[in-house]
């Protein structure tokens, strides 16, 4: 097996590398974990994972800016329909558009926006940075193994949301005042709005689940 993390200058990459390496250490798989920015190694992969920090037109920017790297994540994510897996902005990338720093268009390829946190009470400090408990909406195979009654734990840092058109596009919610989106999924599709790299034995099931999934 052979997974590519995209590297367009964004994002903690080792930090994810290592993560994945681990989870297939503890879970008995084989996988070849490699850092790339070179299109045609999507093409070699058997699964991609996008991370992302920063802001939401800088990521995309920064992406775009690699010659054949938009066409060639559309050819293998969307028309060849290989397992993806967006960390936090690379979460945030698929969305129709975000506005951060103005309107900027995304991947749409999960209809919705990224949009700042509306925390309820408002005096609730920006970003949500933290630990945080997670609550399971609907089933996934990335959430296996993984408890629904807000007894797991993840890592967040953001200042902006996602809000899918179908909320049905939410698999699990962390509360900040409000819910939050913090895991997606739709087809061969997926993102978490927290680090699974710095979420400890939650972050790293999700991962082992993210190098067996076969959508």
């Amino acid at each position: 097996m052979r997974v590519a993390v995209i590297d367009y200058g964004s994002g903690n990459l080792r930090s994810a590398q290592k993560a994945l390496q681990r989870a297939a250490a503890e879970r008995g798989l084989s996988a070849e974990i490699f850092i790339t920015s070179d299109p045609a190694d999507l093409r070699r992969s058997d699964s991609i994972v996008l991370p992302g920090v920063g802001a939401f037109k800088e990521c995309r920017d920064g992406l775009y800016a690699i010659a054949g790297m938009r066409e060639s994540l559309v050819e293998e994510v969307r028309s060849r329909a290989k397992p993806f897996l967006g960390i936090c902005v690379g979460m945030q990338l698929m969305a129709s558009k975000g506005f951060e720093f103005g309107e900027t268009s995304g991947f749409d390829w999960i209809r919705g926006v990224v949009r700042p946190i509306r925390p309820e009470p408002p005096t609730l400090k920006i970003p949500h940075m933290g630990w945080n408990s997670l609550e399971l909406s609907r089933p996934h195979a990335l959430l296996r193994g993984l408890a629904s009654d807000g007894s797991v734990h993840a890592y967040f840092v953001h200042s902006f949301e996602f809000v899918p058109d179908d909320a049905a596009a939410v698999c699990a919610t962390a509360s900040y005042g409000a819910p939050i989106a913090a895991f997606i999924a739709e087809a061969n599709m997926a993102g978490t709005q927290f680090h699974p790299e710095k979420s400890q034995a939650t972050g790293l099931t999700l991962l082992a689940n993210f190098l067996e999934w076969r959508p």
